[in-house]
């Protein structure tokens, strides 16, 4: 259901975000609605995710290798 909705903005934001919209070929009406459901979607997804899960988030650092520290754990099993 499509609900009609007043903003205020600047003008010259307005008028860069309809050439936006214009060059991308979609209304400034679905580019606002698509923003706006972007952002409560991030919300929805930070608000399901544990406190564990988020305390360990970034534990592991990104240069990590598995399959080097696994060789090295076989390596040293079977040496």
């Amino acid at each position: 259901m499509n609900t009609k909705l007043t903003l205020n903005l600047d003008k010259e934001v307005i008028d860069e975000a309809k050439t936006y919209a214009k060059s991308h070929r979609v209304s400034l009406s679905k580019l606002i609605e698509n923003y706006l459901n972007s952002l409560t979607r991030e919300a929805k997804k930070k608000s399901s995710v544990s406190s564990l899960v988020e305390s360990l988030t970034g534990i592991i650092p990104s240069d990590y290798d598995d399959k080097r520290d696994y060789r090295d754990y076989i390596d040293k099993k079977y040496s």
